[in-house]
């Protein structure tokens, strides 16, 4: 919905677009609003959530290659064939 009313979502951070989306439902569950109002926040709520969504996605993704790169860097030790009492005697 490229309206004056509402910033970019492309431009917003993705707190401002989770307070903004927050803000939507409050007012939607709040039942004050007129129909034609109604509509037009949760027409925003939706494309709201779907940006967060896809945000989400692609930091999972991120995420996922970060962790797969440091688990095959990783050097593996194998403690589970170390004698449990190698210390005990001194």
């Amino acid at each position: 919905m490229a309206d004056e009313k509402y910033p970019s979502i492309k431009d917003m951070t993705f707190k401002e677009a989770s307070v903004e989306l927050e803000q939507i439902v409050r007012s939607l569950e709040a039942g004050d609003l007129e129909l034609e109002e109604s509509l037009e926040r949760y027409t925003r709520g939706v494309e709201l959530l779907k940006s967060l969504r896809e945000r989400l996605t692609g930091a999972e993704q991120k995420v996922r290659v970060l962790l797969d790169a440091t688990n095959e860097a990783a050097p593996t030790t194998d403690t589970a064939s170390a004698p449990a009492t190698a210390f005990i005697d001194e």
